[in-house]
């Protein structure tokens, strides 16, 4: 099966709350009214809000309403991501639930943003999974996605789509829909970013197609985004380049130079480490007159 529809969903929640019926609901909704709808995608921490004061370990029961719910509609869920206690940890965790109400993939964020983001730890393991006779996907978590190893890291792996669920509220969005593109375009992927709206985010979720080019983008309020997506279009455009023109996996896979700055343990070099520590901005002192 080459076509596969993905719904994204925008949609407006609490800060510091249960959102999880409203999620429920949202789910209910949507598929009654597109029952075409194979996959359903929601935005970074929509579930418990943006409170690592809420993480819980996994499995959880706000994960268990989400593998029923899959269940009951036979789709695949991704609903956003939720913080994940495992001992003194926190992690920002995204569950893959399959059609069976199983959780088939768990991953946790590797990029907190920071120092925004304080007291979440990072992850250390990419994830993909595979629709059985559709394709791989992958997936990644808001920040992520400026760090452009982590979506070729995923590309490389042989994920055709990658998800990636966001809560963006900050003026950087615009940039953001940039980096979308550009991941998409140097990877031949689908990429699916996906953002809230309202206190969750400022939502501008959009879905690009492998050469780069903008399937839709959505506005600032709440949204629906059924996509369908055609995989023979990702594996076509990989064989013989976008647009029939450049092919950068292959040139990436096929590449003399070494890059030397990952041979570091900590990715560091002599001027990185001029930069000073990973701290906020602090205001600058000023002059009472």
């Amino acid at each position: 099966m080459s076509y596969f529809t993905i719904a994204g969903v925008q949609m407006h929640a609490l800060h510091h709350g249960d959102n999880t019926e409203a999620m429920r609901h949202r789910v209910d909704v949507l598929m009654s009214r597109f029952p075409q709808v194979q996959m359903v995608l929601f935005s970074e921490l929509m579930p418990l809000g943006a409170s690592p004061h809420h993480a819980q370990p996994m499995p959880s029961a706000a994960e268990a309403m989400f593998c029923q719910l899959a269940e009951q509609h036979r789709i695949w869920l991704i609903p956003g991501s939720m913080f994940e206690r495992v001992g003194e940890s926190v992690y920002n965790t995204l569950s893959v639930i399959d059609p069976h109400g199983h959780v088939v993939a768990r991953y946790r964020k590797q990029f907190p943003f920071l120092p925004y983001e304080a007291g979440v730890e990072s992850g250390s393991e990419f994830v993909t999974f595979d629709v059985p006779n559709v394709g791989r996907f992958g997936v990644s978590i808001c920040y992520d996605m400026w760090f452009p190893e982590t979506t070729r890291t995923l590309a490389a792996m042989g994920a055709e789509v990658i998800l990636h669920p966001t809560m963006t509220d900050t003026i950087d969005r615009d940039i953001e829909l940039s980096i979308a593109r550009t991941n998409a375009a140097v990877n031949q992927c689908y990429f699916f970013d996906i953002n809230g709206a309202g206190a969750l985010g400022n939502g501008r979720s959009i879905v690009v197609g492998p050469s780069g080019d903008v399937i839709h983008q959505a506005g600032t309020g709440e949204e629906i985004m059924p996509i369908e997506v055609d995989m023979n279009r990702v594996r076509r455009e990989r064989e013989t380049g976008l647009r029939g023109l450049g092919q950068p996996l292959k040139s990436f896979r096929d590449r003399r130079v070494d890059f030397s700055v990952y041979r570091s343990e900590n990715g560091s070099t002599a001027f990185l480490d001029t930069l000073g520590p990973l701290a906020k901005p602090l205001r600058a002192d000023v002059e009472e007159y």
